[in-house]
């Protein structure tokens, strides 16, 4: 299940030892919108993958923090750490090959 993120509950979801993709994202954004099938079709065939939304209209103080100036941008955090970014579209193999890079089993 993908994860809708907020200021509320971001900062509990990338605390974890479980890696979490975190896509920062635009309803008005053209590959945003195509990441999102991306990663819902990965979450649908990987319901262990930990993925997470941050809508960066809704979220402006998480996008600022993390220095988001273009989307599609994803970032691999675990244990509140950032393991990886990826800024632009990416399909399904380049976005599982960022789970692999840090190790992750799937």
């Amino acid at each position: 299940m993908i994860i809708e993120l907020n200021q509320e509950n971001f900062k509990q979801e990338i605390q974890s030892d479980t890696p979490i993709l975190v896509d920062f994202w635009a309803t008005w954004c053209p590959p945003c919108m195509k990441q999102g099938e991306v990663l819902h079709a990965l979450d649908a065939d990987h319901p262990d993958l930990r993925i997470g939304k941050v809508n960066v209209d809704d979220c402006r103080e998480l996008a600022s923090a993390f220095g988001i100036s273009n989307i599609p941008t994803m970032i691999l955090f675990q244990n509140g750490q950032v393991l990886d970014t990826v800024v632009g579209l990416r399909n399904a193999s380049q976005v599982l090959e960022l789970f692999h890079q840090q190790g992750a089993s799937l």
